[in-house]
């Protein structure tokens, strides 16, 4: 099997941080990793390796920029906000690019005691909680996943949500309806994979041709990803749209409305105003 090659996370460094002077100072993890990785040229076969296939969910991409917005940050060129948004600080608005020796070299002196991974070592480092709740997904039974989707569904304000799994129906877990300020409703089918590979056009085809007539909008979740060409025949002009939420935005949504998932915040919070934040935007 020929190994795929993808850019390191150092390599990465210089590139998120024209992206995000792009979009004018800051970004979500989505819109970084997508426009990142087309300054950077990286072809849909580079794009759909996973970092471990055994567990799905995370593209070795996705990890890479991980470790690129984790070595930034510590170096002091980046913030991130509790909701996700990345964003240079205004050490890093006057900077056009690092040195990335420079950034690996200062940031493990940082970590003497105990040191990031580097680029060899990445693949050693401990599991995460996201890769340990994937696993858990993967290993409850799917009826199980269906009714967690469910719960998940009501606590982000649907209503009406039902398990209707019934095999021989496009895929079609269930339906519910969202409501928008108490004004507007859409009626949504849902299709829910408990899944470690990539999910394929030909299965975003598939629900769309099930969901067609019969509700307003479609949405596609998995515990594993989507191919570039699945992105984008979800939103393909002309059809009706299907939105979809992979791995890793699932986690984040479990972790939100704490789904399974208990967070405990340890540091003592103090606010201080940073008054040259504001005047270097």
């Amino acid at each position: 099997m020929t190994k795929i090659d993808i850019p390191t996370f150092d390599t990465l460094m210089n590139p998120l941080i024209q992206v995000l002077k792009n979009l004018g100072g800051s970004g979500t993890i989505e819109e970084i990793d997508s426009q990142v990785a087309e300054v950077v040229g990286l072809s849909d076969e580079q794009l759909e390796v996973l970092h471990d296939p055994k567990r799905g969910g995370q593209t070795e991409y996705e990890y890479r920029m991980a470790w690129t917005r984790t070595y930034l940050k510590k170096y002091g060129v980046l913030e991130n906000s509790s909701r996700g948004v990345w964003a240079l600080t205004p050490q890093g608005i006057q900077l056009d690019q690092v040195n990335p020796k420079v950034v690996r070299r200062k940031v493990q002196e940082q970590h003497k005691q105990a040191p990031i991974a580097s680029q060899e070592t990445e693949d050693e480092e401990e599991t995460s909680w996201r890769d340990e709740l994937v696993n858990a997904l993967l290993a409850i039974e799917p009826a199980a996943f269906e009714r967690l989707v469910q719960r998940l569904l009501r606590e982000a304000g649907f209503i009406q949500v039902e398990v209707t799994g019934r095999s021989g129906d496009g895929g079609i877990d269930g339906k519910g309806i969202m409501r928008l300020g108490g004004m507007l409703s859409f009626h949504v089918i849902f299709q829910c994979k408990r899944y470690q590979g990539s999910v394929t056009p030909s299965q975003i085809r598939d629900f769309r041709g099930a969901m067609v007539g019969r509700a307003d909008k479609g949405l596609f979740i998995t515990t594993g990803n989507f191919t570039k060409e699945a992105v984008r025949e979800a939103t393909r002009d002309g059809a009706p749209a299907i939105d979809l939420i992979d791995g890793n935005q699932l986690v984040e949504k479990l972790k939100e409305f704490e789904l399974g998932v208990r967070t405990k915040k340890i540091e003592v919070e103090q606010v201080a105003i940073e008054g040259g934040w504001f005047k270097s935007i």
